[in-house]
């Protein structure tokens, strides 16, 4: 039986009968601008822990407030203090390389259930990072490969201007083989667009490509539809998962968005997380759920295979990802990194719930551009 209990500025998800084998530290954006990202990460991983009835497993939950130095704080708090055996949680990449070459270099293993910045794929890989989501630029990649299968020769690009944003523009340029109406960098955090609309509007573009996870998007969103613009838009899932698309409502309705992740994916560990994520929370789940469900699972695996004080073992026990993924088939590359189908997925209104429905597949088997610098 474990025992749930809620402090100030932690959650711990403990045993009450057996001291716990592994203690997991989870730091992750649970107040302020994109909260709802961070809960569903979280949610996700608690409810795979408590399916599992690990009681092996101790959970320490952190809010990191979106601020590197609060996160690398706690980081510091976990490791040294709370001698956590893995960490996990973060969302944003500008939070992630701020904590996780630290954290790997004094031995903990990291499984990030969201950021994947590019220097964290090639030169700056190491063993004990394994990114359980996406390679940032992935689903921007497959933004661009749809683009082209869709006929779009004239985009206009956007993105804020942080590690993440600069994966999302290269990402979708990587694929995208026609011209650039615009390219813009905006600020993070930023909820005005106006002026980024003008430009659109007068750039002749066919078709707009946009990244802003959270609050961003959902401004952005509702002041485009609002403008009048019609240029269609295509984007990655951050901005049309399913806590978010309740906030942009209608103006979302028929925009292609790509993921790895679907709830209509068609596989029997899918189909049963969505329902029981649904029944547990009374929401559908998001593809950031998802994530933290995966990323639970996959370190139950390891758990199973090898003691994580034989650091070699745990590590490989890791790198087999020998769990039933939501995705379906689930396999690491040589930099830890998914090779994976990604989708694309249309904005539809089941009942009088907006979400998403697969259309097609954008890209096959997709890995990353960053694996060849690799030097594990």
């Amino acid at each position: 039986m474990k025992k749930l209990a809620l402090g100030a500025a932690a959650l711990a998800l403990a045993a009450t009968s057996a001291a716990a084998e592994v203690k997991v530290g989870m730091i992750t954006t649970l107040s302020g601008g994109g909260a709802g990202l961070g809960i569903d990460v979280r949610d996700g991983f608690v409810l795979a822990l408590e399916q599992a009835g690990r009681d092996d497993i101790e959970l320490v939950i952190e809010d990191d407030q979106r601020k590197p130095d609060i996160a690398v704080q706690l980081a510091d708090k976990m490791i040294q203090s709370e001698r956590v055996d893995v960490m996990t949680g973060i969302i944003w990449s500008n939070l992630a390389m701020a904590v996780i070459p630290s954290a790997v270099n004094q031995g903990v293993f990291y499984l990030s259930p969201n950021a994947g910045p590019s220097q964290l794929a090639g030169q700056g890989c190491h063993e004990n990072y394994f990114n359980v989501a996406w390679q940032n630029d992935n689903l921007h990649e497959a933004a661009g490969a749809w683009a082209n299968q869709t006929g779009y020769e004239n985009s206009f690009i956007l993105a804020p201007n942080y590690p993440a944003g600069q994966d999302a523009l290269t990402g979708y340029k990587r694929f995208y083989e026609g011209e650039l109406a615009g390219e813009l960098y905006t600020q993070l955090g930023q909820t005005d667009y106006a002026a980024e609309i003008a430009q659109i509007r007068a750039s002749g573009a066919d078709s707009v490509f946009f990244f802003l996870p959270g609050g961003m998007g959902i401004s952005f969103l509702k002041q485009y539809a609002d403008s009048g613009v019609e240029t269609p838009v295509i984007g990655p899932a951050f901005s049309f998962d399913q806590g978010i698309l309740g906030a942009v409502g209608d103006a979302a309705l028929g925009i292609v968005n790509t993921s790895q992740w679907s709830k209509d994916l068609d596989n029997p560990t899918n189909s049963a997380f969505v329902e029981s994520f649904q029944e547990k929370y009374d929401r559908l789940p998001s593809l950031y759920a998802s994530q933290g469900f995966d990323t639970a699972n996959l370190l139950i695996s390891a758990i199973d295979a090898a003691d994580v004080s034989d650091k070699e073992a745990f590590r490989e026990a890791l790198r087999a990802a020998d769990f039933d993924s939501t995705r379906g088939d689930f396999e690491f590359g040589p930099n830890h990194h998914p090779i994976q189908d990604i989708y694309a997925r249309e904005v539809v209104m089941e009942g009088d719930v907006l979400t998403n429905r697969i259309i097609g597949t954008a890209l096959e088997d997709r890995a990353d551009a960053y694996a060849d610098a690799c030097n594990m």
